[in-house]
């Protein structure tokens, strides 16, 4: 397929950025460039803070059905071309075709849920100590919002942020990431052709300068972001210098729990699809495992056999099961942690070795590392790869509490037959999101999405979370005239 030459939106205009050169290959097949551009700058910033600005009161001021209506014309439009966006998308950031034409879906389902808010609730009523009056709770925009996303989940991650953003009746400078500026274009197309005004949303990309810019802009009166802890907290401390709020979802050590009285047949296949769907770069991924002692042999042989069958390869094959990794700097991240964790004492489970060499492409075999006897590293810090690390516990008690030790709590997956077992998990757990009997991956539209401690800083993303972050409150002391 040809390259794409890829433009920022700013003003109103599909403009090149004025940075340097935005390159993007095909991690599958290097060779191959999928996208061109350039990449935006502190200016590109103060330009689109100003159009996005001036264009969201006009955005405000329309009803909320009329803006959840053009959420709705976009959802249709982007599902009518899934399958064209997917297969781009599993191009540029190495998803399966499937998981790429998925993620388009998920979008589009995304926008429709947000797209019909204003059909449920809207605010609250209160009675008043006061004879003839009611308080009201209404919500208002929060004005223009800072929109930071990473390279995992190139369409769904920003529906997810800029739908409720819009409806609420904000306007949007999206800065995307410079691994993935394709699909951010198609989003901002379809929004576009959905009949989203020009001015609403303003796309940058790039990992340089716009990042920064964007989130000391005095014009920005909120900021949302994905990615790493690091810089989720290096986000939120300059938010709070400013004084705006920041939502910041960010990383995640997540582990599964698989007790002697599991189905072992559903563990072993939510285990791995929780591991090494996505190639593992996904904040929510089953990154660490803790079987019960008296079963952890015949669960690792099971293991074993299921992810050494697992087929590796060029996503846009119906056959692979794992694509590439994002970059060859991850690849090798990945690979190097592999090392340090065999170096320490870690044993590999897997039969496969991890570097595999496929026409350049920046590849890892889904790797199963026993590390009950070294390989803290891996165990405690998260690798964003194919690679689970394995240890026993005596018993739930002992495995719930090694689940929590852990600075990261986004999401756990508990196995078990037992239903006090699984009560017990959910009133333990210092997790966001706790699975019983399913993977640790997953997001729904309708329910809140974010952790606690080291993984999320804010409100949590999604349902009606999402206004928490997306409005402000204001009480309203609503009295008749005498």
């Amino acid at each position: 397929m040809p390259e794409v030459n890829v433009r920022q939106y700013v003003a109103g205009e599909w403009v090149a950025g004025d940075g340097g050169p935005l390159e993007r290959r095909n991690p599958a097949a290097p060779a191959e460039v999928v996208a061109r551009g350039t990449v935006g700058t502190a200016d590109d910033v103060d330009r689109a803070v100003a159009s996005a600005r001036a264009g969201q009161s006009e955005w405000a001021a329309r009803t909320s059905h009329a803006r959840g209506a053009v959420l709705q014309a976009a959802a249709v439009l982007l599902a009518g071309r899934a399958d064209e966006y997917g297969s781009e998308l599993a191009r540029e950031e190495g998803k399966t075709l499937r998981e790429g034409i998925g993620e388009v879906r998920r979008a589009a389902q995304i926008l429709d849920y947000v797209g019909h808010e204003p059909d449920r609730a809207a605010g609250e009523v209160f009675h008043s100590p006061r004879a003839g009056e009611r308080i009201l709770v209404v919500r208002r925009p929060v004005g223009t919002i800072g929109v930071i996303t990473p390279f995992n989940f190139p369409i769904a991650i920003p529906a997810w942020k800029i739908a409720p953003a819009l409806l609420h009746g904000n306007a949007v400078v999206w800065k995307a990431s410079g691994a993935v500026p394709l699909l951010a274009v198609r989003l901002v197309e379809t929004l576009l052709a959905a009949g989203l005004p020009a001015d609403v949303i303003q796309l940058l990309h790039g990992d340089g300068a716009a990042g920064p810019a964007l989130v000391a802009h005095p014009g920005i009166d909120a900021v949302t972001f994905t990615g790493s802890t690091g810089v989720g907290r290096a986000v939120a401390s300059a938010g709070a210098a400013r004084g705006i709020p920041v939502q910041a979802e960010m990383g995640g050590k997540n582990a599964a729990v698989v007790l002697a009285d599991a189905d072992l047949d559903l563990a072993v296949a939510q285990v791995i699809a929780g591991a090494f769907v996505s190639t593992g770069q996904k904040c929510t991924a089953t990154s660490r495992l803790i079987v019960e002692s008296a079963i952890v042999d015949e669960f690792l042989a099971r293991l074993r056999t299921a992810t050494d069958a697992l087929t590796v390869g060029n996503p846009l094959d119906p056959e692979v099961a794992i694509g590439p990794l994002v970059s060859a700097a991850s690849r090798d991240a990945v690979l190097a942690g592999i090392d340090t964790a065999l170096q320490d004492g870690a044993t590999r489970v897997t039969s496969r070795a991890p570097r595999l060499d496929l026409d350049g492409g920046h590849f890892v075999a889904p790797t199963v590392l026993d590390c009950r006897a070294g390989g803290s590293e891996v165990w405690e810090n998260e690798l964003f790869g194919p690679v689970l690390a394995v240890r026993t516990a005596q018993d739930a008690a002992s495995a719930f509490a090694m689940v929590n030790q852990s600075e990261f709590g986004l999401s756990a997956a508990v196995f078990t037959r037992d239903i006090a077992t699984a009560l017990t998990a959910v009133d333990l757990l210092d997790v966001g999101m706790l699975h019983i009997n399913s993977e640790t991956a997953g997001a729904d539209p309708h329910v809140p999405f974010g952790g606690v401690k080291g993984s999320a800083l804010g409100p949590a993303e999604q349902g009606t979370a999402a206004r928490e972050f997306y409005t402000r409150p204001s009480t309203v002391y609503l009295r008749g005239a005498a």
